[in-house]
């Protein structure tokens, strides 16, 4: 591989030393070769995926630990400068860890937590990938912040835009749900509903990316930068579970992304000796209406082909996603897989996390539950290790997923004899 090198100059800007702290290039996922630190997100030997290559130093759990409640304390492991919260922004993360022994026991596991990110600002992990985007668009002199988006994503980079007082535009499927439409609506005036599926969305942010510079994209032409941010999950985990790696772990897959980089995180914690090397199980989750990683899984192959998502968890639905092949690498290399669950069971698991945890999860994290629960009654997963789900979102943005399936057991008129014939009790 050729050694990383750092250029303080882009066309039009120049970054400031630090801009993106340990960060020294970045690098081809497929060809190892690298590049400067820039808006740049393909390889020009290969065209193939670039990430951030780091040169970290010395690292330690003392350090991290004294830094601030939200994923800056995990500062020196992403690609951003030393005095990043003096900048505004939504400071995202270090959300709970949930020992779940409620749906621990409903599925019959020994220990089970749930990484709950609902609690982030704008109710979903997506705050995490676009505070580190944010960070990159402002290093880079960047006039617009902007994102194709299947709907959190928009909430994100609408609400972080806002917050540092840069434009936003934000693209959505014109079909999306109607309350993660308000919840971009109400931070930009400039939300723009597409006749298409995600996939026609994210081709015109490319369009768009490539034709003006000026506009950051945070999921195309700083996608390198923005993918760090999914690394906190990994680190947060550790670090709540006393620095060490869980057996196994359950992950929505939409683009991939976010498999990839916690899994990236728990490499990276192991290489700095902040946890015990050990090894762990991943799995990957998708809807069966959108399912192209979990079908290559299924049928052994490495190609991934794309479709044409038709589900109700909309937050996945990415019919020809960017990380696929790296989900599925993962995932065998792991000795875990990829599943899907129907739309049915995606509804069931809401409503089983709801009533065993008190977590009301939007339709992704219904995805990840199913697929948690299909794991167990098919034996993939060891019921005796001990095991995290990731919930990437808030229920309240997608109630039509179980406005149906949810309501009064009865209406009673306000008599206690209505009561007791209604056999509540």
């Amino acid at each position: 591989m050729k050694e990383c090198f750092v250029s303080l100059t882009l066309e039009s800007t120049t970054l400031r030393a630090g801009a993106f702290g340990n960060a020294t290039c970045l690098k081809c996922r497929e060809c190892g070769t690298t590049r400067e630190l820039g808006p740049y997100y393909a390889c020009f030997e290969c065209f193939g995926p670039l990430e951030v290559g780091y040169e970290f130093g010395t690292v330690t759990r003392e350090q991290i630990e004294d830094g601030p409640s939200n994923i800056w304390r995990y500062k020196a492991l992403l690609p951003v400068p030393e005095d990043i919260e003096s900048s505004p922004n939504l400071e995202p993360g270090f959300t709970r860890l949930l020992d779940a022994r409620n749906l621990a026991g409903e599925l019959g596991l020994t220990k089970l937590w749930v990484k709950d990110d609902s609690t982030n600002p704008t109710n979903s992990f997506k705050d995490r990938v676009v505070a580190c985007a944010l960070s990159a668009a402002r290093e880079l002199g960047s006039r617009v912040f902007a994102c194709p988006s299947t709907g959190n994503l928009a909430n994100a980079v609408a609400a972080a835009g806002a917050r540092a007082g840069i434009p936003t535009v934000v693209f959505i499927p014109s079909n999306l749900e109607t309350p993660k439409q308000v919840n971009s609506a109400v931070f930009t005036e400039n939300l723009v509903a597409v006749d298409g599926t995600y996939d026609d969305v994210n081709k015109l942010a490319s369009e768009i990316a490539g034709e003006d510079p000026g506009w950051a994209f945070v999921n195309v032409n700083v996608r390198p930068f923005y993918a760090e941010g999914s690394k906190t999950l990994g680190y947060e985990i550790a670090e709540q579970l006393g620095w060490r790696l869980p057996d196994q772990v359950v992950i929505p897959v939409a683009s991939g992304s976010q498999l990839t980089k916690v899994h990236k995180a728990f490499t990276e914690l192991i290489e700095l000796g902040l946890v015990e090397d050990k090894p762990y199980t991943i799995f990957g989750a998708q809807a069966e209406g959108c399912s192209p990683v979990a079908t290559a899984f299924a049928d052994g192959v490495d190609a991934i082909r794309p479709v044409k998502p038709d589900t109700i968890a909309k937050s996945l639905a990415i019919g020809n996603p960017a990380d696929g092949i790296y989900v599925l690498d993962i995932a065998r290399q792991t000795g875990g897989s990829v599943e899907q669950v129907s739309d049915d069971q995606i509804r069931e698991a809401i409503v089983l996390l709801a009533r065993t945890e008190g977590i009301f999860t939007e339709t992704a994290g219904g995805t990840t539950v199913a697929v948690l629960k299909k794991l167990v009654e098919t034996g993939q997963l060891d019921p005796e290790a001990e095991t995290v789900v990731i919930n990437t979102g808030h229920g309240l943005k997608t109630l039509d997923a179980v406005s149906d399936a949810v309501g009064p057991r009865a209406t009673i008129a306000p008599t206690y004899d209505a009561f007791t014939a209604a056999g509540i009790a």
